[in-house]
């Protein structure tokens, strides 16, 4: 028995002089790595419309539901979004990742607030009003770590007609909110070209017949 207890006091003194791996929380708290996961947050533009347009990809790649949406159009009167639509109602229920990496706009991401205790499990869904960022701050969160650069050639510049936009590479968001052309003519600018070519596509069809 007595050799045991010298073993613990061995083991004790050995590792008296070395740096705790423990903080005092909440006195201390720890640096948190670029890409933890806390807290969602919904995010704005610089202009404080809010980023999220209403199109329920992040509900529909949550693999547990957990996210609840009421969409509603915006107006002339009343624009809450640069999209055709809004999140009237955003419900999330704490918490993944999935819906970040979904989202078309950037408007959610997961970022480092954490103290989220509760003792009821109802206090753990969260609001649009707990959310949003506050009008006045526009940020774009976590995504500038966890998403890779697109392609060279498949960046898009974002049109900034409207002034709706940020800067940032266009998304499926942006179509018909600026001034880039939305189609291409079909047949060639040459009149004479296109002429012949319907002349060759009609005398096809009746040599078919």
């Amino acid at each position: 028995m007595s050799l045991d207890i010298l073993k613990g006091m061995a083991t004790t003194l050995k590792n008296m002089g070395k740096k705790p791996t423990t903080i005092s929380y909440p006195e201390q708290e720890r640096e948190l790595p670029a890409r933890f996961r806390g807290r969602h947050v919904l995010h704005r533009y610089e202009n404080g419309l809010e980023r999220c347009v209403g199109c329920y990809l992040c509900a529909g790649a949550c693999p547990a539901d957990a996210i609840y949406i009421e969409a509603e159009e915006n107006t002339e009167e009343k624009r809450v979004s640069p999209g055709e639509r809004y999140a009237k109602v955003f419900d999330v229920n704490l918490f993944c990742g999935y819906c970040q990496a979904a989202c078309p706009t950037g408007a959610i991401t997961l970022e480092h607030d954490y103290k989220l205790a509760s003792y009821l499990p109802e206090d753990m869904v969260y609001h649009k009003e707990q959310l949003l960022e506050p009008k006045g701050q526009s940020t774009v969160g976590s995504n500038t770590v966890w998403d890779d650069p697109a392609p060279r050639e498949a960046a898009q510049p974002v049109p900034q007609e409207r002034h709706l936009f940020d800067g940032s590479q266009a998304s499926a968001a942006a179509v018909g909110l600026g001034d880039l052309p939305l189609e291409e003519p079909v047949l060639l600018v040459n009149e004479e070209q296109d002429e012949d070519r319907r002349k060759f596509e009609r005398g096809r069809g009746k040599e078919n017949v």
